[in-house]
């Protein structure tokens, strides 16, 4: 059995479906009792009840179980001690249930201890792991295309596609959630010996592509407007976000163009999903985007 935490996010979600598909048992760690009705309806086995703030009911979560997925929620107004403390908890939990394999969703450039605005609490959390004693798989994705749903409401309302960097033509590695689901599956399934990093190789576009697509889908002119860096954290913060996340996005989008999110991991997965498939999905019904 593996235990699935973010269950109700899209890459636990999918790690889960994909596991299920492939004819194995799910124990659904949720924070409230109501969210495990659909996957026990769904197919999971099981379903516990854990905050991932309460190290003791993680470890019990986790508890008898082949192997766990852990990922590390982004608290909107938190500060760099809260998600270092709430990494440590995770640790904590992974520590006391005695599971012998987790997965943790990571991401491209959590080898860098700081300088990459929030993935510098993938390092913290990954090194964290590796103190437990338990085998670690750190799977490390490039941006989601997902992501393309945080701007979707300025491009469906003023048709316009603001882009955080210097330039809308730079192709960077873009993975579907659906596909990093995936990979937590295969390694959930596959454990190694020892611990690893395995980097997703996904489709590659630039941002003027996935506006280019996003038009195509909505029959409509889109703008691209690539937007100067001193006016990114007004943007943000215009867009609803709190001033500290607001903080945080605009130093990865600075760690992005100073390239220091690439690959540095021990294998790579091929993701293959293309983003015109996200796209649709996303235009369809339109999710929580960025939620991993």
């Amino acid at each position: 059995m593996y235990a699935i935490t973010g269950i109700t996010g899209h890459v636990g979600g999918a790690a889960a479906r994909a596991l299920l598909a492939a004819g194995e048992q799910v124990r659904a760690v949720v924070r409230d009792p109501a969210q495990g009705e659909s996957w026990r309806r769904a197919g999971a086995a099981e379903v516990a009840v854990a905050d991932l703030t309460d190290p003791a009911a993680l470890a019990t979560a986790l508890a008898g179980c082949r192997g766990a997925f852990v990922l590390l929620p982004t608290i909107a107004t938190g500060t760099d001690a809260d998600h270092r403390r709430l990494a440590d908890t995770i640790a904590a939990g992974v520590a006391g249930s005695g599971v012998l394999h987790v997965v943790a969703l990571s991401s491209y450039g959590a080898d860098l201890p700081d300088g990459t605005g929030p993935v510098r609490w993938l390092h913290h959390l990954e090194n964290g792991l590796r103190g437990t004693g338990a085998v670690v798989t750190a799977i490390r994705s490039p941006h989601f295309q997902e992501k393309a749903g945080d701007v979707l409401p300025a491009v469906l309302a003023e048709g316009v596609y603001p882009v955080f960097g210097e330039s809308a033509d730079v192709p960077v590695p873009m993975a579907a959630t659906r596909d990093v689901g995936a990979a937590v599956a295969a390694s959930l399934a596959d454990p190694p010996l020892a611990s690893e990093v395995v980097d997703l190789d996904a489709p590659q576009y630039t941002e003027r592509q996935v506006a280019e697509a996003l038009a195509g889908l909505l029959g409509r002119h889109v703008e691209v407007a690539v937007l100067p860096r001193p006016a990114w954290t007004d943007a943000l913060l215009g867009a609803g976000l709190p001033p500290e996340l607001a903080a945080e996005l605009v130093a990865l989008y600075d760690a992005t163009g100073r390239g220091l999110l690439v690959p540095r991991g021990d294998r790579a997965h091929r993701c293959t999903t293309p983003i015109e498939t996200t796209l649709r999905d996303l235009v369809a019904a339109p999710l929580p985007a960025g939620r991993p």
